[in-house]
């Protein structure tokens, strides 16, 4: 186990996330399908949302790499 612990976080994080960042974007996109149908001020909330919503578990990832808390 003593090699697990030696290995450095920032391969893992940017495995996690690429692969995360990636099944977002086909999340995002798929819903974007059904939101393009319905009114305007409910596309506006979503892709305000989606812009965004990545923004926080990426920064707790990128605090994680670097061996903070």
């Amino acid at each position: 186990m003593r090699h697990l612990r030696d290995m450095s976080r920032i391969p893992i994080a940017s495995l996690i996330g690429l692969l995360g960042f990636l099944a977002y974007v086909v999340a995002v996109v798929t819903l974007a399908d059904h939101v393009l149908q319905m009114h305007w001020v409910v596309q506006a909330l979503f892709f305000l949302v989606a812009g965004t919503a990545w923004a926080l578990p990426a920064s707790k990832l990128m605090i994680w790499a670097a061996g903070g808390r």
